[in-house]
């Protein structure tokens, strides 16, 4: 490869395979590990929790889920 990569994994069975560090080491891509199970790494729990503090009691429904007839409610 002409250029410098760096791989992040996330310790997943599949990204440890010895074929996966043996392709990886004959391309001289970097690896850089991550926690296996790390929220805090995962954007996708932070978009949970900005829903979930939108929804809480007390905050009125978005305009866009009153047209849908109260089905949101």
């Amino acid at each position: 490869m002409c250029a410098e990569y760096l791989f992040m994994d996330d310790n997943a069975r599949p990204h440890r395979a010895n074929i996966v560090d043996e392709c990886l080491q004959s391309e001289n891509i970097t690896r850089m590990d991550w926690p296996a199970n790390s929220l805090d790494l995962k954007p996708i729990e932070h978009v949970w929790y900005c829903l979930a503090d939108e929804l809480q009691p007390g905050n009125p429904l978005l305009p866009v889920y009153l047209n849908f007839g109260g089905l949101c409610a």
